[in-house]
């Protein structure tokens, strides 16, 4: 009777067709989609639009 417990390594592919393939890498537009950083850019930009406006129709 032959020996179930052990398996073949040649015969078990379970593992590399159930590995996540990844088609493309995620780049600048998916960091550019975060919420935190949006709000972090929308103050700073607020911030320099209010510094120009005081320099332009204040000084």
């Amino acid at each position: 009777m032959p020996d179930t417990t052990q398996l073949d390594p040649q015969l078990d592919t379970r593992q590399s067709e159930t590995a996540p393939t990844r088609s493309e890498p995620r780049g600048c537009l998916f960091a550019l989609s975060q919420p935190p950083l949006m709000i972090f850019l929308a103050v700073i930009g607020c911030l320099l639009l209010m510094a120009a406006l005081h320099d332009l129709l204040l000084l």
